[in-house]
């Protein structure tokens, strides 16, 4: 039988209660994913807004790429929205290679819905941060190296890996994910602020980054705006393999960013 829509409710709860760690500065509109998984426990995503507007992650995508960054996407029962899903996120979740997803309800896509269609019991979060220990920079450097072996990039073959290290922990791994619809795509590092935002942790002191292929990579300019805007203050430490790491700062590497403050309030 198709699963009853009561079998959602749970999930619909949690979403509403993530609705206010939304960072949405700008639009006022917040939005909420919960991610669950087999065993019962979720990830959530919430919606993340730039002053520069085309770089907003929505909360799917951030849920997702929590997920992959995490290597838990593999076992992935349902995605649940805080409101109806739009077609854009159908066909996200349409191309996600974990599927099939098919729709479950107006604001729900579960794995293989269909004739005896189940979720299991909703449980706990999961936790957001590495099992690791970092002290020195050259612990930071050996775990975003660990990290970045969970890139998903069948199309570019670039894997990137980053860590957020809170004040007060954890270590916030981040890494690109790659989609069919090139638009879709995340770099590592806003990967790992959008999962910041989503467990409303606090501010990072630094930031460990690593290209495994690329001895000179550094943040693209989307990840250099989202950082100077939610994470101005951090420290950067790039992997240079066989050369230290090179340390630098936000500032540093977009001076002069644009802040959107004469935006605050538009719609």
């Amino acid at each position: 039988m198709p699963l009853p829509d009561s079998a959602l409710d749970p999930l619909r709860r949690r979403a509403r209660e993530l609705l206010p760690r939304a960072h949405v500065p700008f639009s006022d509109a917040s939005a909420a994913a919960v991610l669950l998984l087999d065993d019962g426990n979720w990830i959530p995503g919430v919606r993340l807004e730039s002053a520069s507007y085309s770089l907003t992650i929505p909360a799917l995508l951030n849920a997702y790429t929590t997920a992959v960054a995490l290597g838990r996407e593999t076992s992935i029962a349902a995605f649940v929205l805080s409101r109806p899903f739009r077609r854009e996120e159908a066909l996200y979740v349409e191309d996600l290679p974990q599927g099939p997803f098919k729709p479950a309800a107006d604001d729900a896509w579960i794995r293989g819905a269909g004739q005896n269609s189940t979720l299991p019991t909703v449980q706990s979060p999961v936790p957001p941060g590495l099992d690791v220990s970092i002290d020195e920079t050259e612990d930071g450097v050996q775990a975003v190296r660990h990290v970045s072996q969970r890139a998903h990039v069948p199309s570019s073959g670039y894997p990137v890996g980053a860590i957020l290290d809170t004040q007060e922990g954890p270590f916030v791994p981040g890494v690109n994910v790659e989609h069919p619809d090139w638009a879709r795509i995340l770099c590592a590092e806003r990967n790992a602020l959008g999962t910041l935002q989503s467990y409303a942790l606090p501010s990072p002191r630094h930031l460990y980054l690593t290209c495994e292929d690329d001895a000179n990579g550094t943040p693209c300019g989307a990840c250099r705006q989202l950082l100077a805007e939610l994470a101005p203050e951090a420290t950067l430490w790039m992997d240079r393999h066989g050369a230290p790491p090179e340390r630098s700062s936000v500032s540093a590497l977009l001076p002069g960013s644009f802040q959107g403050r004469a935006l605050l309030g538009a719609s």
